[in-house]
């Protein structure tokens, strides 16, 4: 990206300030990148847990495959998922915060005795199923977050301070090359001046 800029005075205050406003967002830009790393590393061992959980209910529901033929899956809804948002680096994150339930009133004479046990497997499973499908969102997100802030930081350290550094030793060296020459020429036209005029 090339910086445009005149040779003058204006353009170099322009450039000055701008190139002000780069250095001193330089290291907040890094610190926000280096926080966002650390959250998005604790949010992918999060949702991992949660996947490792999530194996295990599944492990126990696999264990009495045979007999989830004879369940009524309709005794079990969701009624509401809670999330909660944080901020996280500036970044708006959901957060599980609870999961309800609806049990359709059975009769435990004319069902298998297990279906007490059937309902709470099938609880945990949709609460880890939840709070996992939320943890891979916030890693998402905060993931995302930390690329465009990187990308951000390079924009700044690697492209747009050093342009702006350039052009602004351009602008001084040019003010510098004029200011030069204008002295230059007021010493010649001096000179000029003081020479005896010789009347032929």
């Amino acid at each position: 990206m090339a910086i445009r800029f005149q040779y003058n005075k204006i353009s170099l205050q322009n450039l000055n300030k701008q190139l002000k406003i780069r250095t001193r967002a330089l290291p907040i830009l890094k610190n926000k990148e280096s926080a966002l790393r650390l959250e998005v590393k604790n949010a992918r061992n999060i949702a991992e847990q949660y996947l490792m959980d999530l194996h295990v209910i599944l492990e126990r529901y696999n264990e009495g495959a045979r007999l989830w033929s004879e369940f009524d899956s309709s005794l079990l809804t969701i009624k509401e998922i809670k999330v909660r948002y944080i901020k996280i680096a500036g970044i708006k994150i959901p957060e599980f915060e609870s999961i309800s339930f609806g049990i359709k009133d059975f009769s435990l004479f004319d069902n298998p005795h297990w279906f007490p046990e059937g309902i709470k497997i099938l609880k945990d499973l949709f609460t880890i199923l939840a709070k996992k499908d939320l943890a891979l969102k916030k890693m998402n997100m905060l993931n995302y977050a930390r690329k465009k802030t990187t990308q951000k930081v390079n924009l700044y350290e690697k492209v747009q301070i050093p342009g702006y550094e350039d052009a602004i030793r351009r602008i001084k060296s040019f003010l510098e090359d004029e200011e030069n020459l204008l002295k230059s020429a007021q010493k010649i036209i001096k000179s000029r001046q003081e020479e005896p005029v010789s009347i032929v």
